[in-house]
């Protein structure tokens, strides 16, 4: 009896074709997504290691200036701030345009680049908030640990550096730490960065304030404490 051969149709075999085809395509992608993930994280690495040596540096040079201006009896002035953080401390309602400026929630803080239109906008708004020039612990805390971005018009929780990445990609931020630099050192797409950024929503400070509609100035809460927001902030993280 001759042997008899199974004859698949044409559209089975194309099916299976397909198939074969998009395995491989899938499993291509998968390798290529590992290894843009290898590469992303030691970039993501290597750029934490350099901006941890550029704050050591400052950090150094900024010692080495105190001493220098000592020894020659005078004293060290720091160079003008370029970054700020307002805290909104009272409730009362502001009119339309420094609503825009300051969120409208009690305790909510958000950062601001020195510049003469924020200046301006202060003034009007000093009773109602409390500012000064955070440093590089408090913007990485504030970050890290009250952190959420704007994604589709949505509050995320910055758990993952592929949060930042998404939202902030196409300007060379990828992870927290660029975000931080970003902000820190009021670098060229800190408007972008900021604008990413949700309000801080801090809780209550630990300890209370003590005058609320007194100036800083005259021991209240309000207007510019310059460094000392640094304390208070560590109060309200």
């Amino acid at each position: 009896m001759a042997d008899s051969k199974v004859v698949v149709p044409e559209s089975v075999l194309k099916k299976i074709k397909r198939e074969e085809e998009w395995a491989l395509a899938m499993k291509q992608e998968a390798e290529a997504a590992k290894k843009k993930s290898v590469e992303t994280r030691k970039l993501i690495f290597k750029r934490a290691e350099q901006y941890a040596k550029e704050y050591a540096q400052k950090d150094n040079e900024l010692i080495r200036l105190k001493r220098e201006a000592k020894l020659k009896g005078g004293f060290y002035v720091d160079p003008e701030a370029k970054l700020l953080f307002i805290i909104r401390i009272l409730s009362t309602p502001l009119t339309p345009k420094p609503r825009k400026f300051c969120s409208s929630c009690i305790f909510n803080g958000v950062f601001l680049k020195v510049n003469k239109a924020t200046i301006n906008m202060l003034r009007r708004v000093e009773p109602y908030v409390t500012y000064g020039y955070p440093n590089l612990k408090s913007v990485r805390e504030l970050i890290y640990k009250r952190g959420y971005g704007k994604l589709n018009h949505q509050r995320i929780a910055l758990t993952d550096n592929s949060i930042v990445a998404e939202g902030l990609g196409k300007h060379e931020i990828i992870c927290v730490e660029d975000l931080i630099h970003e902000i820190m050192t009021v670098g060229p797409h800190f408007k972008e960065a900021n604008n990413f950024l949700w309000p801080f929503q801090l809780k209550a400070p630990l300890g209370g304030l003590k005058k609320k509609r007194n100036h800083y100035v005259e021991g209240g809460d309000a207007g510019n404490r310059e460094n000392f927001i640094n304390e208070l902030v560590r109060r309200m993280n």
